[in-house]
């Protein structure tokens, strides 16, 4: 009786690996890197308009 719960039991083990059967591997395309360029007041947006919120609250006390 062991032997035959042994063979059920790898006969169903080995039939779930072969169950999807071969699939063609997929080919990942290469990651395209675009350079950009920064213009120089990039950076001053944010500083100018946080002065900006301030003179307003300043103005408004």
């Amino acid at each position: 009786m062991k032997k035959i719960a042994l063979a059920a039991a790898l006969s169903v083990a080995a039939s779930t690996a072969f169950a999807g059967g071969t699939v063609e591997p997929v080919m990942v395309p290469d990651a395209v890197v675009v350079a950009t360029t920064s213009s120089s007041n990039g950076g001053l947006l944010i500083p100018l308009l946080l002065l900006l919120v301030l003179a307003a609250a300043a103005s408004n006390a």
